[in-house]
């Protein structure tokens, strides 16, 4: 029996998809979480960014929301969001973005403004933010979330931020878009990664001790496989602690 939970696995790996010469736009909520682990572990140059401007923050505890003031208090400095926006984000400055989902299709689309009819939704989510701008100009996107056939879904209800469209060079072709967009997507069971040529997602690896029928039963679209498909490295006990403890403080600062 592992000595790590799923959601343990899931963080771990994302934290390590960053790296100390990346500036990464970080999304709240588990793209927080694995961003700021890497941070704490294997990147401690890493330079974080929030949405409200907050330039090279180093939170002690995980932020509630953007505007939590552990942001501000521990950044290097903090900057106007048009400056956030315009300078730093669409100035091409931002290696990887770093979002979740609550669904997600099968080329990197992103929905979090409504689950079901637009003009009557079964659930009104938080929205955008600036989601939709840092899935387009970001160098790359990362997106770390729970795997169901919930969120990863074959049709969105709305899409919210930009994948890679219908596929293919659909991104550049139909939007205008150069950057890379979607190249990692890590759940709870795996890791995967769009095929060079349709964009569609494809397992690369699976996390210890997960099938491929975990992967179908929790895939809203025909899951892909790559022809050589690795074990997810496990977590190691150093990256565990630092995950642990953080979340300890964070459950202490915000009660």
């Amino acid at each position: 029996m592992s000595d790590y939970t799923p959601n343990e696995m899931m963080s771990v790996t994302a934290a390590r998809a960053l790296s100390g010469n990346d500036v990464c736009f970080v999304g709240i909520g588990l793209p927080s979480e694995a961003a700021n682990l890497a941070r704490l572990t294997h990147a401690p140059d890493l330079t974080l960014i929030y949405e409200s401007g907050t330039l090279g923050t180093q939170p002690k505890v995980l932020p509630l929301s953007i505007g939590d003031g552990e942001l501000c208090e521990t950044a290097l400095t903090t900057v106007p969001v048009p400056e956030m926006f315009r300078y730093w984000l669409q100035g091409g400055r931002v290696t990887v973005g770093f979002l979740g989902a609550a669904q997600l299709d099968c080329f990197g689309n992103i929905n979090t403004t409504v689950i079901g009819d637009y003009d009557a939704p079964k659930v009104r989510l938080p929205g955008g933010g600036g989601a939709p701008e840092i899935a387009i100009s970001c160098g790359e996107i990362f997106i770390v979330m729970r795997q169901s056939k919930r969120s990863l879904v074959e049709r969105l209800d709305f899409v919210t931020s930009l994948g890679h469209g219908m596929g293919g060079n659909d991104r550049a072709e139909r939007f205008g878009v150069t950057t890379k967009g979607p190249s990692r997507l890590i759940t709870d069971l795996c890791v995967m990664e769009p095929d060079p040529e349709t964009k569609a997602f494809t397992v690369t690896s699976l996390h210890p001790g997960v099938t491929r029928e975990q992967v179908i039963e929790n895939t809203g679209w025909e899951a892909l496989f790559a022809d050589e498909m690795p074990e997810t490295p496990a977590p190691l006990a150093k990256e565990l602690k630092a995950l642990r403890a953080l979340k300890k403080r964070t459950e202490k600062a915000h009660g």
